[in-house]
């Protein structure tokens, strides 16, 4: 009993300790759902400033059943059969004493890809690698049909393609705004890879705006959405979707030393996709609104500090185009542009992208950086030729599959070699010439099938209505040889 007698208090001082504990434990709020963030005060008599984040509701893995249902009856598999002819050959006399031609040899090569059904009527988007230089496509859909595509048109400085199957009533995917993806996001691959029909791969949002410097064309605009999901060979054109199944991208490369999937893939932005194919459809090729800048580089805090600049964000402007929007808006070689029409420009690739959304004669509020006050501008976008505009569609849509640019001979230069026509190649991009040819930079071409060349618009307009294998003929500036080149468009 007196060992009774002294358990008693023991279990008292118990029971009120276990009460003020459940009193701090409910009026504290551990336990709840809410995680929180303090930081120390710079100065002691200043209060710590709270930091709070709502956790989600459930703490359930993601579902990806319903996004893979939208998502997966909207990707279809796409198989290009490309003819290649025979390489470029010099002029020998011995030919053409004889009329003779060296023999063309002809081989077949297949690659496969992704591609997105965006309307209902036939119409797919994929990546210009996947179909460029193509002499027939075939789409497999979801269900197993098969379609023959024709190409609607390209865009190599976004590695962007659209073609159309004769088909109605598709599934067509539905487009998400891709400024509002976030880094972190769940999102989902779906493709071909492998040829393995309809697989689909989760992952998360790993960066946005990622500049690779891959896209091989003058103009190209590099602002991907990077991710973790796995994508490999034959993903390329397919979509990169959310949890609800809308679009975030076209998934067009991989980082990795092997070629197959090494930790990262890198998609188009819905947004620049909707645009891109849209002018295509309505125009048969891009019309790009520039602002008319030669020379910017993205600002970053050495920068900021040589110039003495207290924004560490933004693209510095260093050369403009004396004909160019910018300059005729008043935009000066040291502003820093933050905003077009109040979206924030981080850096070039941004910028480049932000460009890339409008076509020739819009008007975009540019705002920058100018000794440390914001300065807006009022800019009517040019195309790259300085004019408002819009392109026609039979010149770019044939020079950009070949892969070339021409331009008038210099003054004097037919005299020089007495010469009656011709035209200069300026440039060589990525194309039909520079990958069934040798043709370089600098060719200056006489004849097409035989046919003498007196001007760019004469070239497209003959080039135009031409079938099957064409035949340039020219030389080189300091070389005494006739050079044939044959390409099939």
């Amino acid at each position: 009993m007196h060992q009774m007698k002294k358990l008693i208090p023991y279990g008292a001082v118990s029971l009120i300790m276990s009460c003020i504990t459940l009193a701090i434990y409910h009026f504290s709020g551990i336990g709840r759902q809410v995680v929180s963030v303090e930081t120390e005060p710079a100065v002691p008599t200043v209060q710590a400033r709270q930091l709070t984040y709502e956790l989600p509701e459930s703490n359930d893995p993601p579902d990806f059943r319903l996004s893979a249902r939208r998502a997966m009856p909207a990707v279809v598999h796409i198989v290009a059969a490309q003819t290649r002819v025979q390489q470029a050959y010099a002029y020998d006399p011995f030919y053409e004493l004889f009329g003779l031609r060296p023999r063309q040899q002809n081989r077949q090569s297949i690659s496969s890809g992704s591609g997105v059904i965006i309307s209902a009527e036939g119409y797919i988007v994929t990546n210009n690698h996947v179909v460029q230089g193509a002499d027939q496509l075939e789409v497999t859909l979801f269900d197993n049909r098969t379609f023959p595509a024709t190409l609607i048109g390209t865009d190599p400085s976004t590695d962007l393609g659209l073609i159309k199957i004769e088909a109605d009533n598709l599934a067509a995917i539905d487009f998400t705004n891709s400024d509002e993806v976030e880094v972190g996001q769940w999102v989902l691959a779906v493709g071909n890879p492998f040829n393995l029909a309809s697989t689909a791969t989760a992952g998360i949002v790993s960066a946005i705006g990622r500049d690779l410097e891959i896209i091989k064309d003058r103009m190209a605009i590099e602002s991907f959405i990077q991710t973790d999901a796995a994508v490999n060979p034959g993903n390329s054109g397919g979509a990169l979707v959310n949890l609800e199944g809308k679009l975030v991208g076209i998934n067009t490369a991989i980082a990795s030393p092997t070629g197959a999937y090494a930790g990262y893939a890198f998609a188009v932005p819905a947004n620049i996709v909707s645009k891109v194919v849209e002018d295509l459809r309505l125009y048969g090729q891009v019309q790009r609104g520039f602002l008319g800048l030669h020379a910017y580089e993205s600002l970053n805090n050495v920068l900021a500090k040589e110039l003495g600049l207290d924004i560490t964000e933004g693209v510095l402007v260093e050369q403009l185009y004396v004909d160019g929007a910018a300059k005729k808006a008043g935009i000066q070689a040291g502003d820093v542009i933050v905003s077009i029409d109040g979206k924030p420009v981080k850096n070039e690739a941004k910028l480049r992208e932000m460009e890339g959304r409008f076509r020739p004669g819009d008007e975009v509020t540019v705002t920058v950086n100018r000794n440390g006050k914001l300065k807006s501008f009022k800019l009517k976008l040019t195309n790259q030729y300085g004019t408002t505009e819009l392109l026609g569609n039979t010149r770019n849509q044939i020079l950009s599959e070949l892969g070339i640019e021409v331009s008038p001979l210099p003054a004097g230069f037919l005299q020089k070699y007495g010469m009656e026509a011709g035209i200069y190649v300026s440039d060589i991009l990525p194309g039909k010439i520079s990958r069934d040819t040798r043709m370089r930079k600098g060719f200056i071409i006489l004849r097409v099938d035989g046919r003498k060349v007196t001007s760019e618009e004469q070239l497209t307009n003959y080039l135009a209505s031409a079938r099957g294998v064409v035949e340039f003929e020219g030389f080189y500036e300091n070389d005494r040889y006739i050079y044939s080149y044959k390409v099939e468009l």
